[in-house]
């Protein structure tokens, strides 16, 4: 490092330990950890000046302080420098390229997929749930947020986007050709007698409406139990899910939205609005994220219906975009969503009230079938079998109680 920068460098250093140490005094600052925090960076900026091997880009390593900073708080929260930012912004005013179909979030500080919609063009391409996106475009996943990710893997029909995917340790190249979304589809069936069974693949707009629909026809068609399939649903409008949670329940809380400068806001049950008052199952999995899983959570804390199969992702939160004066910005979570019971479904996510764990020979045959047309679970789905089995104990615990 040069003796100017040098000097720079330690001549900031010096002032931000002076402003925190003189707001500490005055009582401006008014948390201790903040300024501890602040006078700890300092110190370690200095020393990285100081004493690092060889003469460092300052630059990028204020750069690599915000991501961490922003990574280490949420995996939807990030930091956009001043170009990323300008990048962001360009490709936000271009918007109206298509999807790929894939839910995202982060995962050892690479993008990730938490679900892929069924017939979509990722699908087709092979892409996975749980799969690490560890380049898209030619760029490193690393230190990108998801609002960025989806704008590079979004496009004009015909035109494709190539990512380099990691499937359980095997890294492989994927090539993903845009294509327009097809509205996604329910899948709905009669499993063993009067069980009813309905896949919501997500929570687009007019998704409630759709589901009212039917669980009317299946009453009226004589089904008296119902599964609600939730698993890889972590798309969709929150608004569309609480309307749905109302449909089942009569009483109780179905979520709360709250942060630290955002007012608490309870979503209640509504008698009017209930549809269905037979027996239901839901069905969730480590795809299961974001509205789905507050419907989730809303049935199970409410004792409406057993949740089966594995815990949901995690995702149910509000980001807020903050411009900063240097051109840079902030993508910052600061709301998440709470089940009825009071627990923050981003940090814990959705426990089943009864764990059923697929194999892997489960979750290959249930990903060949989605580069397909979507059909209805196999009676021999670990998940769906439970699912039956419990209905069919409630039908007979309610004959015994007769």
């Amino acid at each position: 490092m040069n003796p100017m920068v040098r000097k720079i460098v330690l001549a900031l250093s010096v002032v931000v330990f002076a402003y925190v140490s003189m707001g500490y005094v005055m009582g401006k600052t008014s948390d201790d950890k903040t300024y501890h925090s602040l006078t700890e960076f300092s110190e370690v900026l200095d020393h990285i000046a100081h004493d690092y091997v060889e003469d460092p880009n300052m630059h990028q390593v204020s750069v690599g302080a915000l991501h961490g900073l922003l990574d280490s708080l949420d995996p939807q929260s990030s930091y956009l420098s001043p170009a990323e930012y300008a990048d962001y912004k360009k490709k936000l005013e271009e918007k109206g390229k298509d999807q790929i179909g894939v839910a995202l979030s982060k995962r050892f500080g690479y993008i990730a997929v938490i679900s892929v919609l069924p017939e979509s063009p990722a699908a087709k391409a092979g892409l996975r749930s749980g799969d690490i996106l560890e380049e898209i475009a030619g760029f490193t996943s690393h230190d990108m947020s998801i609002g960025q990710a989806e704008m590079l893997l979004s496009g004009e029909p015909g035109s494709s986007v190539k990512v380099t995917a990691i499937h359980r340790g095997d890294p492989h190249d994927v090539e993903v050709v845009h294509a327009k979304l097809a509205p996604p589809k329910m899948i709905e069936d009669r499993l063993q007698g009067d069980i009813a069974y309905l896949r919501v693949p997500t929570f687009e707009a007019g998704t409630a409406n759709q589901i009212r629909e039917r669980l009317q026809q299946f009453e009226k068609q004589g089904a008296h139990k119902l599964i609600f399939d939730l698993r890889e649903n972590a798309m969709g409008e929150i608004p569309e899910a609480i309307s749905t949670a109302q449909f089942f329940l009569s009483s109780g809380s179905i979520t709360t939205l709250k942060g630290q400068t955002v007012s608490a806001q309870i979503s209640t049950a509504e008698p009017s609005k209930v549809v269905w008052k037979n027996p239901m199952t839901v069905l969730i999995s480590n795809g299961t994220a974001g509205a789905a899983e507050i419907l989730a959570a809303a049935i199970a804390d409410n004792h409406r219906g057993d949740t089966i199969g594995e815990r949901t992702f995690g995702t149910a939160s509000v980001q807020r975009l903050i411009p900063l004066d240097d051109g840079s910005a902030l993508i910052l979570t600061v709301a998440n969503y709470f089940t009825p019971g009071g627990k923050s479904i981003p940090a814990e996510g959705v426990s089943p009230t009864v764990e059923v764990r697929g194999t892997i020979e489960d979750l290959t045959a249930q990903n060949e079938q989605e580069e397909n047309t979507p059909r209805p679970p196999s009676v021999d789905d670990p998940v769906t079998k439970k699912a039956v089995e419990i209905l069919q104990g409630a039908t007979a615990q309610q004959k015994r109680a007769a």
